[in-house]
C-alpha cells in the first residue's frame, strides 16, 4: 500500500540522517522497516508499537532533521488511523517538547500535527488531553514572534475551537446543518438580492428553532462539558481576565471576540438546545457585549477601537438575528442601543456600523419577522423594529439637512449605480477629507436606503408566503374580495407592520425619490414602492394602499414648473417654432417618470383584482400619460449624473413613448384575467373619471376643454379595451359600459356624442363578433340542456347588447345621433348580421320606424341596413320574422322621402321571394309548361291575405311541421304580392312601374313552385285587378301637359326642366304602366299558359283579357295596343307549337285580329297602322308555329284577314307610293308573311286560293283566256276549297265598302312577283301546273309594260321571275322530278304556248331595241341588257337544250324567235346600221350565237328534244348565214370605196367564226339541202360533219373577193375546210 511504501522511504531517510550520531535510532528505524513489511494495513501498523516508538525516539532527539522527519510520519500515521487512541498523551507530550523549540519549521510542523490530531479518531476526549492540546496552540501564538507561526497558530486554533464544537454537537446528537452567518454572505447588487439570498440560506434547523419543536436540556457529555469550559475562556479572555481552564494568563481580545462570533453565529443548535451553553450566552456573552458598546475605549487604545467595535456590532447582530426568541430582554436592550447609536453624537464609521447591522436585519426576511413578533406584537415589549425604521428613516431625512446635500445625492446615486453594476463602491485613496466626509455621510444614507428598502422588501415576501401557504388568496384569482379573510399568523403579522411602518417609509421613498435623479436608486425605491404596494393590495390595506399609489402617480406626470417650461423654451437647441409654441402644452418626461409610470402599470397588473376604488389615482394618471403620448409638444429627457440636461433624440423619445403606450395598452388587455367584481371596478372608476369630466367640458376648444374631452376619450377608449377583452363574460359588464355611451351620446358638446357613438359602434361589433357568436344559433326543438342553456344565454347577450342601439334611436333628440344609431347598425349587420338570430324582431322595429323619417340621410341609412339583411341575412332571419321583414320592406317601398329608396325596395320583394320561394320548393313540385305534378289541391277561394293549407301527397305520414312551414310561406308570398299590388297604385310612375315588373318577375322565376290554389289566388286577387286598375287609370287619367321642375329663372320668369313629350301627361305615364302589365301577363302565358289552362273558369279571364285587348287597340294608345296585340300573340304562338294549344284559344286571337281589320272605316290613323303592321307579323308567326292545327275554315280566316289588310292599305294609301317611294308599311308586312303561308300538306287545296288571291293584285291581262278543254283534272277537294274562297269573301265583304274589282299597285306588284313565284316553285306539282298560263299570262302583262314604262322595274321583276320559274321548272322536269305527273296534251299545249308567246313578244318586241327612255345611267343599261341575255340563257342554253315536252310548233316557234331577234343588224338598211345601240347589236349577235349553239353537236346531253331541237336550228341558221353573206357582199358594192359599217363588219367576221368552229351531228346534216352523192360520203365516214358548210359553199366562193382583209383570210378558211371535208387535198407534181 502508498502509506507502507511512504513510512519505508521516511525510515530509510531516518535511518540514513542518524546513521553517525543516534546510531539507535538508525538501529530501530532499520528494525521498524523490517516491522514495516509485515504490515499490510493500517491496522497492524497501530498494533506494532515499534513503528509508532522509532518516530517518536527520532522526535526525542530534538534533532531539526530527525524532528521534521518524525513529525512527518507521525502526520501520515495520524491521518491514516494508524495509532492507537492510547498513545495521544505520550504524543502530545512529544509535542509540548517541540513547541519549545525555536526553529520555525519545527513549530509549524508542530501546529499541522495538533490539527491532524483533532481531525483524526484521536480527537482529545479527556479534559487533560484536551487543555494540552490547546495550549500548545496558545503557547505558539502568545510567545513567537514570527507572522507566520502566529497566523499558523491562530488559525489551528480557530480550527480546534470549531472542531472542538463539532465534537460538541455530535456527541450531544445535536441538529448537523449549521447557520451560515450573515455577515459571511456575499453582498449582491441589490437589496432584492440580499434578501432572496437570505431566504434562500434559511435552513430547515431554522424552521425549527424558531417554531420551538426543539426542546432544551442541561445534562451534557464530556465532550460537551470540554466545549463549554472552553467558552467560558474564551469569553474570560475576550472581557480581558485568564483563561483559567486553558491555563492561559491572556489572550488578545480581538481573537477572542472572533472566536466567540463564530461561535455563535455556526452553532446555534448548542446555544438553543444545551441549557448551561445558553446559560453562559445569556450571563457572560450578553454581559461582556453590553458592557463593550456601553465603554467608551478600550484596553487596546483608540487605533483597534473600530475593529472591536465592529466584533462586537457583528456578535450582537448574531445575538439579535438567532436568538432574540430566547434571549428577549439581552436583544431588546441591544436594539435599543443600537437605535440610539444612529442619532447619538458618535463618531460617522460607528454610525455606519450600527446602519450596517440595522440593515443587515432588515433585509434578513426571518430575522426582521422574528423581531417583530417578539417585541411589536407583544404590549410589554418595545417596538424595536419601528424604532428602527424611524432611526433608518431619519437617517435618510437627514440629507436636506445636510449643508453638502446634493454631493451627499450625488454620492449615494454613485453607490446604488456601483452596486447595480456589481462593483463594490470604494472611495478613492487620495480623497480629501471633505470627500471623505461626504462619502461616509453618503455611504449612511445609502445603508439606511437599504435598511428601509429590506423592510419594504420583507413585508412582500411575507405577504407572497401567506399567499403561497393559502392564508391569502392570490390578488391574481381573487374570488370574493374582503380584509376579513387576514386571519392567519403570518398575514395578521404584515397587516400589523404595514400599519405601523408604512407611513415612515413614505416619506423616506417620497423623499429621496423627490431629490434623486440617478436611474439606479429611482429604480430601488420604485422597486421597494412596487413590493410594498402590492402588499398591501393582497392585504386590502386600503389606506396605505391608496396613500403609496397618491405618491407613486406624483412621479409619473408632472407638468414643467414655469423655471423649467422657461430653460425648455429657451434651449440653444430649440428652433424657432418651438418658442411659439404654448408653453402650458409641455410635458417632459424624465427617465423616472417613465420608471416610474413602469412601477405603477406593475402594480395595476399584479393588484388588478383589489384595488377596488384605488383604480380612480391609477387611471387619472394613465389618462394623463395618455395626453401626453398624443400630444405634438411631448418630450422625454435624459438625466445625467449631476445637472437635468434635455436631448432630442426622436428614436429614444418614440421608443419610451411606444413602450409606454404598449403597457397601457396591455394593462386593459389582462382585465381577462380580473375577476368580475374586480372588472366592474375599473369601469366604476374610468366611469366616475370620464364623468368628472364630462361635469366640467364646455362646448368650447380651449386648452382645459380639450385636457377633459382627451380624459373622456381615455375613459372610453379603455372601457372599449376591457368589454374586447372581456367577451366572453360580457353580460354582467356590458349595462355598465354601455350606459356611459348612452350619457355621453346625448351630450351638447358634439365631439362627446360623436366619441359616445364611435365607442358604441366598436363594443357591439367586438361583442356580436366575438367566439361565442361564431357558431349558428340553436334553431331545433330537440337541443339538449347544455345547448339550451348557452341558447339562453346568447340570447340574453344579443337583446341587451342591440337594445341599448335601439333605445338610443328612439329616445335621441338630435339627428346626428339617430344617424350615427344608425351607422351602427348598419355596421353591426356588416359585420355581424349572420350571427344575430334573437335580436331581430328589435331590429327590424327599428327599421320599420326609420321608413316614415322625414330626413332623407335617416331613411337612406335605415335602407342600407335592410339591404344588407336582404343580400347576407335572409338565411339567418328567423321564420317568424319573415313576415316583419317583408312590411319593413314594403314601408321602405311606399315611403315618399327617397325615390331610389322605393326603387331598391321593390327590388328587394323580390330578393325576398326568391328565399320564401325555397321554402315552396320542398312542397310543389311544378314542372314549367306542362301543369301539376304530385301536388293535391281542392280549388278554394281566398282574399289574397292566406292561402289554403294543402298536403303533399307524395308522403303517406304527413308531417304537421312541414305543412305548417310550406302554409307560411303561401302567406309570406302572398303578403309580397299585397305590397306590390298597393305600389301599382302608387302615384310616382317610377315606383308603380319598378312593382309590376317585380310582380310579373317574380310569377315567372317561381311559379313553377305554385299551387294550383296559388295560382287562382293570384289571377283573380291580383294578375286581373292589377289589369282592371291600370287600364281604369290609363282611360280616366289627366291629359294635360305637365311642365317639369323648376330649376331656375331666366329673366325673371321660371325654368322648367324639359319632360319627354312621351311622359308628359299623367295618362301617357299610366299607359306606360298599362303597357308592362300587360307584357307581364304575356310573358306568363309564355311559361305556364298550359298550367292556367287547366285552372277552373280560366276561360271566363281570358274572355276578360280578350275584352281588355279589343278595348285597347280601338281606344288606347300605339304602345297600348300594340302590347295588347302582343299579350295575345304571346299566349298562343309560345305554346300551339307544343300542340298542347286548346283550338279556341286560336279562334279566339283569330277573331281579333279579323275584327280589327273589319272596322277598318272607324280605326284608322298612324296607331291603327302600326297595330295592322303588328297582327299581319303576328299572323305570320302565329301560321307558321300552328301549321297542323289549321283547317280549311281557319285558313280561309287567314287569307280573308290578310286580304282586307291588303285592300285596305292599297285604297288608303294611294298616294303613297307617289310621295314616299316605296310601299305602304302593311303591304310590307304583307309580303314578308306571303312566303311562310303556304298551306301544309293536309291543305294543299289551298294553293290554288292562295296563289290566285295574290294573283288578283297583279295587272290584269286585257281580255279573258279562252277556257279550253284541256286543264288539269281538279280534284273534289280543289272544287270544294274554291267554292269556300268564293263564300268566305262573299262573307267577309258582304258589309264592306271594300270595292270588288281590281285593285293593283306597281309598287306592291313588283315586291309581289318573287313572292309569288317563290310559292309557285314550292306549290305541289297538281296546284302548279294548274296555275302556270295563269302566272305566265299576268307576268306577260307586267313584262309588256316596258313598252310603256321602260324605266320602271316591274317588267324587270316580272322578266326575273318568268325567267326563274321557267329556268326552275324545266331543271325539276329534266330530274324526274314530274314523271309520275300525268298532263294532258291540250293542257301541256296551252302552256308551252303561253310560253312561246311570252318569248315571241317579249325578245321580239321589246328587247334589242332602241326604246325611248329618260336618260338611264349606264348602270341601269348595263342591267337591263344582263336581264336580256338572262332570257336569252334561260331560252337558248336551259329550255332549248333540256329535255321538254314542248310540242314541235312551239320549238320551231322558239328557234325562230331567236332567229328573228339575230336579224335585226342584217335586215336594216345600211344607212341605218350605224345609227342601231351598241347594245341593239350585241343582243343580235347573242342571238346569232344562241342558233350555232343549238345547232352545234354536244355528246353528253345529246337526247331526243336536243336532236330535234338541232334540226329545226340548223336550217333556220343556214338561212340565216346564207342571207348575212349576200347581205355584206351587196352592201359592199353599193358602198364602193366607203368603209363598211362597223356592226356590220363585226356581224359577218362573227358568222365566219363560228361557221368555221360549228361541227354538226350526221342526223342534223341529213336535214341539209345537199345532193345525195354528198350525203352518201357524209354518212359513209361516220363522224363530226361540217356539211354546214357545203351549203354555204357557192356564198363563200363569191364573198372571197371581199375588200375587207379578215373576212378574206376567213373566207379562205372556211374554202379550205371544205376541201377536207370533200377529200380534196393538194396533190405534189413530182408524184
Amino acid at each position: 500500500m502508498a502509506l507502507v511504501a511512504a513510512l519505508e522511504a521516511d525510515l530509510r531517510a531516518l535511518s540514513a540522517e542518524a546513521r553517525r550520531r543516534y546510531p539507535a535510532v538508525k538501529d530501530g528505524a532499520e528494525h521498524a522497516i523490517l516491522k514495516l513489511r509485515s504490515s499490510s494495513s493500517a491496522s497492524d501498523l497501530s498494533s506494532n508499537d515499534d513503528i509508532l516508538r522509532i518516530f517518536l525516539m527520532a522526535c526525542g532527539v530534538r534533532n531539526t532533521k530527525l524532528s521534521v522527519i518524525g513529525l512527518s510520519c507521525l502526520q501520515k500515521l495520524i491521518s491514516h488511523d494508524a495509532v492507537e487512541p492510547s498513545s495521544l498523551k505520550e504524543i502530545l507530550t512529544t509535542l509540548k517538547d517541540h513547541s519549545e523549540m525555536a526553529e520555525e519549521i519545527i513549530q509549524l510542523k508542530t501546529l499541522q500535527t495538533i490539527l491532524i490530531i483533532f481531525q483524526s479518531r484521536l480527537h482529545p476526549e479527556t479534559e487533560d488531553n484536551m487543555v494540552l492540546a490547546l495550549s500548545i496552540c496558545l503557547r505558539l501564538l502568545d510567545n513567537n514572534r514570527l507572522p507566520s507561526v502566529y497566523n499558523t497558530a491562530a488559525a489551528t486554533f480557530r480550527q480546534a475551537v470549531a472542531l472542538v464544537f463539532d465534537q460538541v454537537v455530535a456527541a450531544e446528537s445535536l441538529p448537523m446543518p449549521k447557520f451560515s452567518s450573515s455577515s459571511q454572505t456575499a453582498r449582491t447588487g441589490s437589496v432584492t438580492g440580499d434578501l432572496s439570498q437570505n431566504i434562500n440560506n434559511s435552513g430547515p434547523l431554522e424552521k425549527d428553532v424558531i417554531s420551538g419543536r426543539l426542546t432544551m436540556r442541561d445534562t451534557l457529555s464530556e465532550t460537551g462539558k470540554l466545549g463549554l469550559r472552553l467558552l467560558e475562556d474564551l469569553t474570560a479572555s475576550a472581557a480581558g481576565g485568564s483563561a483559567a481552564w486553558l491555563h492561559v494568563t491572556s489572550l488578545p481580545r480581538t481573537f477572542s471576540l472572533e472566536l466567540i462570533e463564530f461561535v455563535l453565529s455556526n452553532y446555534i443548535s448548542v446555544f438553543k438546545i444545551l441549557l448551561p451553553y445558553e446559560q453562559v450566552l445569556r450571563h457572560q456573552i450578553c454581559s461582556l457585549l453590553m458592557t463593550s458598546l456601553r465603554s467608551s475605549s478600550e484596553l487596546e487604545g483608540e487605533m483597534v477601537e473600530p475593529y472591536i467595535r465592529r466584533l462586537v456590532l457583528r456578535s450582537v447582530a448574531h445575538i439579535i438575528r438567532l436568538y432574540s426568541s430566547s434571549l428577549i430582554t439581552e436583544c431588546e436592550v441591544f436594539l435599543s442601543m443600537l437605535v440610539k447609536a444612529t442619532f447619538l453624537d458618535l463618531p460617522l464609521w460607528h454610525r455606519i456600523l450600527v446602519l450596517e447591522i440595522l440593515r443587515g436585519f432588515c433585509v434578513e426576511a426571518r430575522t426582521l419577522q422574528i423581531l417583530f413578533q417578539n417585541f411589536d406584537t407583544h404590549p410589554k415589549n418595545t417596538n424595536v423594529v419601528e424604532s428602527m425604521v424611524k432611526a433608518l428613516a431619519r437617517v435618510v431625512s437627514s440629507i436636506q439637512f445636510q449643508e453638502t446635500s446634493e454631493e451627499s445625492l450625488a454620492a449615494v446615486a454613485g453607490m446604488f449605480s456601483s452596486k447595480a453594476k456589481g462593483i463594490e463602491w470604494i472611495l478613492d485613496n487620495d480623497a480629501s477629507s471633505a470627500a471623505v466626509l461626504v462619502a461616509s455621510e453618503a455611504h449612511a444614507i445609502t445603508l439606511a436606503i437599504e435598511g428601509l428598502l429590506g423592510v419594504v422588501f420583507t413585508v412582500a415576501t411575507l405577504t407572497d408566503e401567506a399567499v403561497d401557504t393559502g392564508e391569502l388568496e392570490s390578488p391574481r384569482y381573487e374570488l370574493h374580495p374582503s380584509s376579513d379573510n387576514c386571519t392567519g399568523k403570518t398575514s395578521r403579522l404584515c397587516i400589523s407592520m404595514i400599519e405601523s411602518l408604512w407611513l415612515t417609509i413614505l416619506d423616506a421613498f417620497s423623499l429621496i425619490l423627490s431629490r434623486s435623479q440617478d436611474e439606479a436608486i429611482v429604480l430601488e425605491i420604485l422597486k421597494g414602492y412596487q413590493a410594498f404596494t402590492q402588499a398591501c393590495g393582497v392585504l386590502h390595506a386600503v389606506e396605505p394602499l391608496n396613500s403609496f399609489l397618491a405618491s407613486l402617480c406624483k412621479f409619473t406626470i408632472v407638468l414643467p414648473t414655469d423655471a423649467e417650461r422657461k430653460s425648455i423654451v429657451q434651449s440653444p437647441v430649440s428652433k424657432r417654432s418651438e418658442v411659439q409654441v404654448e408653453q402650458k402644452d409641455v410635458i417632459v418626461l424624465t427617465p423616472k417618470n417613465v420608471q416610474a409610470l413602469r412601477t405603477l402599470f406593475n402594480i395595476a397588473h399584479r393588484l388588478h383584482n383589489v384595488l377596488g376604488a384605488s383604480w380612480v389615482l391609477v387611471l387619472e394618471t394613465l389618462a394623463a400619460l395618455d395626453r401626453a403620448i398624443h400630444s405634438p409638444h411631448a418630450t422625454t429627457q435624459e438625466v445625467a449624473t449631476a445637472v437635468p440636461k434635455l436631448t432630442r433624440e426622436p428614436s429614444r423619445q418614440y421608443a419610451d413613448f411606444s413602450i409606454l403606450s404598449s403597457l397601457n395598452s396591455q394593462l386593459f388587455e389582462s382585465s381577462a384575467l380580473m375577476h368580475v367584481s374586480a372588472v366592474k371596478s375599473l369601469l366604476s372608476a374610468l366611469y366616475m373619471l370620464s364623468h368628472q369630466s364630462m361635469t366640467e367640458t364646455s362646448d368650447s376648444v380651449s386648452s382645459a376643454s380639450s385636457k377633459k374631452i382627451g380624459s373622456i376619450s381615455f375613459s372610453v377608449d379603455r372601457m372599449i379595451s376591457i368589454l374586447v377583452n372581456n367577451l366572453h363574460r360580457v353580460e354582467p359588464l356590458w349595462d355598465q359600459v354601455v350606459s356611459h355611451f348612452l350619457e355621453l351620446a346625448v351630450h351638447s358638446n358634439p365631439n362627446l356624442r360623436t366619441m359616445a357613438l364611435d365607442a358604441l359602434d366598436q363594443s357591439i361589433c367586438a361583442v356580436l363578433g366575438s367566439e361565442q357568436f361564431g357558431e349558428d344559433p340553436p334553431r331545433s326543438r330537440d337541443t339538449t340542456l347544455d345547448v339550451e342553456s348557452k341558447s339562453t344565454e346568447l340570447k340574453s347577450v344579443e337583446c341587451v347588447v342591440l337594445s341599448s342601439l335601439r333605445g338610443l334611436y328612439f329616445s335621441a333628440q338630435k339627428a346626428d345621433v339617430r344617424v350615427g344609431s344608425l351607422k351602427i347598425l348598419l355596421r353591426v349587420l356588416e359585420r355581424c348580421g349572420e350571427k344575430l338570430y334573437y335580436s331581430w324582431p328589435g331590429i327590424l322595429e327599428m327599421l320599420r320606424s326609420v321608413a316614415d323619417a322625414s330626413e332623407k340621410d335617416v331613411a337612406t341609412l335605415g335602407f342600407q341596413s335592410l339591404r344588407v339583411i336582404m343580400s347576407d341575412g335572409l338565411p339567418t332571419l328567423p321564420e317568424d320574422c319573415l313576415h316583419v321583414c317583408i312590411d319593413v320592406t314594403g314601408a321602405y317601398s311606399a315611403q315618399k322621402t327617397d325615390l331610389n329608396i322605393s326603387l331598391t325596395a321593390i327590388g328587394l320583394l323580390w330578393t325576398l321571394t326568391d328565399f320564401i320561394a325555397k321554402g315552396l320548393h320542398h312542397g310543389c313540385q311544378v314542372e314549367k309548361g306542362s301543369g301539376f305534378s304530385n301536388v293535391d289541391t281542392s280549388p278554394h277561394q281566398t282574399n289574397g291575405e292566406g292561402v289554403e293549407e294543402h298536403v303533399v301527397s307524395n308522403s303517406n305520414k304527413p308531417d304537421f311541421e312541414a305543412r305548417t312551414q310550406i302554409v307560411n310561406h303561401e302567406k309570406l308570398l302572398f303578403l309580397v304580392f299585397s305590397l306590390i299590388q298597393k305600389l301599382v297604385d302608387d302615384d310616382r310612375p317610377e315606383v308603380r312601374n319598378s312593382a309590376v315588373r317585380t310582380f310579373f318577375q317574380i310569377l315567372g322565376s317561381h311559379g313553377n313552385k305554385l299551387s294550383k290554389s296559388m295560382w287562382e289566388d293570384c289571377l283573380w286577387n291580383y294578375i286581373f285587378p292589377t289589369l282592371d286598375s291600370a287600364s281604369h287609370k290609363a282611360a280616366t287619367s289627366s291629359k294635360d301637359e305637365w311642365q317639369g321642375k323648376e330649376i331656375g329663372t331666366r329673366g325673371g320668369k321660371a325654368v322648367h326642366m324639359l319632360i319627354h313629350h312621351s311622359r308628359n301627361t299623367a295618362q301617357k305615364q299610366w299607359d306606360e304602366t298599362f303597357v308592362l302589365v300587360l307584357g307581364g301577363i304575356a310573358r306568363l302565358f309564355r311559361s305556364y299558359f298550359p298550367l292556367l289552362e287547366s285552372l277552373p273558369n280560366f276561360w271566363s279571364g281570358w274572355e276578360s283579357l280578350l275584352a281588355f285587348v279589343k278595348n285597347s287597340i280601338f281606344n288606347g294608345s300605339k304602345e297600348v295596343s300594340l302590347a295588347a296585340i302582343n299579350c295575345l300573340q304571346t299566349a298562343v304562338v309560345s305554346h300551339c307549337v307544343k300542340g298542347n294549344l286548346q283550338l279556341r284559344y286560336l279562334n279566339s286571337v283569330m277573331d281579333v285580329y279579323e275584327l280589327v281589320f273589319q272596322k277598318s272605316s272607324s280605326y284608322t290613323g298612324d296607331t291603327a297602322t302600326k297595330v295592322k303592321q303588328e297582327i299581319l307579323h303576328g299572323l305570320g308567326e302565329l301560321y307558321v308555329q300552328s301549321l297542323k292545327m289549321f283547317d280549311d275554315k281557319m285558313y280561309m280566316q287567314l287569307l280573308g284577314i290578310v286580304d282586307l289588310a291588303v285592300k285596305q292599305a292599297i285604297i288608303s294609301s294611294e298616294n303613297f307610293e307617289t310621295e314616299f317611294g316605296h310601299v305602304p308599311p302593311v303591304l310590307r308586312h304583307a309580303l314578308e308573311i306571303l312566303p311562310s303561308l303556304g298551306p301544309p300538306d293536309h291543305l294543299s287545296s289551298m294553293w290554288l286560293i292562295l296563289l290566285r288571291e295574290f294573283l288578283d293584285y297583279l295587272p290584269r291581262v286585257d281580255s279573258a283566256l279562252p277556257n279550253e278543254e284541256g286543264e288539269i283534272k281538279q280534284s273534289t277537294t280543289g272544287h270544294r276549297a274554291s267554292s269556300e274562297v268564293s263564300e268566305h269573301k262573299a262573307d267577309v265583304l258582304s258589309d264592306k265598302t271594300i270595292p270588288t274589282t281590281r285593285i293593283t299597285s306597281n309598287m306592291f306588284a313588283e315586291k309581289l312577283i318573287p313572292a309569288l313565284v317563290e310559292l309557285l316553285l314550292q306549290a305541289p306539282a297538281v296546284e302548279k301546273y294548274i296555275l302556270f298560263p295563269e302566272i305566265i299570262q299576268n307576268l306577260r302583262r307586267c313584262m309588256m309594260t316596258r313598252r310603256d314604262n321602260p324605266d320602271g322595274s316591274l317588267w324587270k321583276v316580272a322578266a326575273e321571275g318568268f325567267n326563274r320559274l321557267l329556268v326552275e321548272d324545266v331543271k325539276i322536269c329534266s330530274a324526274g322530278g314530274d314523271t309520275d305527273l300525268k298532263i294532258s296534251k291540250t293542257a301541256r299545249m296551252r302552256i308551252w304556248k303561253e310560253i312561246g308567246d311570252v318569248y315571241e313578244i317579249f325578245l321580239v318586241g321589246y328587247c334589242g331595241r332602241a326604246l325611248s327612255s329618260n336618260s338611264l345611267p349606264a348602270a341601269a343599261l348595263k342591267a337591263n341588257e344582263t336581264l336580256e341575255m338572262a332570257l336569252l340563257d334561260g331560252l337558248g342554253d336551259v329550255i332549248l337544250k333540256s329535255t321538254v315536252d314542248a310540242p314541235r310548233e312551239v320549238l320551231e316557234r322558239l328557234v325562230l324567235t331567236l332567229d328573228r331577234c339575230a336579224s335585226r343588224t342584217c335586215s336594216l338598211p345600211i344607212e341605218t346600221v350605224e345609227l342601231m345601240p351598241a347594245h341593239c347589236s350585241r343582243f343580235s349577235l347573242t342571238c346569232l350565237q344562241k342558233l350555232f349553239s343549238l345547232s352545234s353537236f354536244e355528246t353528253e346531253n345529246r337526247h331526243s328534244t336536243r336532236a330535234e331541237v338541232s334540226r329545226i336550228s340548223i336550217t333556220t341558221l343556214m338561212e340565216r348565214c346564207e342571207f348575212i353573206l349576200s347581205r355584206f357582199l351587196i352592201d359592199e358594192n353599193n358602198l364602193g370605196k366607203r368603209p363598211i359599217p362597223n356592226a356590220r363588219l363585226e356581224e359577218i367576221i362573227f358568222t365566219l367564226q363560228e361557221l368555221d368552229r360549228l361541227t354538226i351531228h350526221p342526223e342534223t346534216a341529213s336535214v341539209l339541202q345537199l345532193r345525195p352523192s354528198l350525203k352518201t360520203i357524209l354518212q359513209e365516214d361516220n363522224r363530226d360533219s361540217r356539211a354546214h358548210l357545203l351549203v354555204l359553199f357557192p356564198s363563200l366562193c363569191e364573198i372571197v373577193l371581199s375588200r375587207e382583209m379578215p373576212v378574206r383570210e376567213l373566207v379562205q378558211v372556211l374554202l379550205r375546210a371544205v376541201a377536207t371535208e370533200l377529200g380534196l387535198k393538194k396533190v405534189s407534181l413530182s408524184s
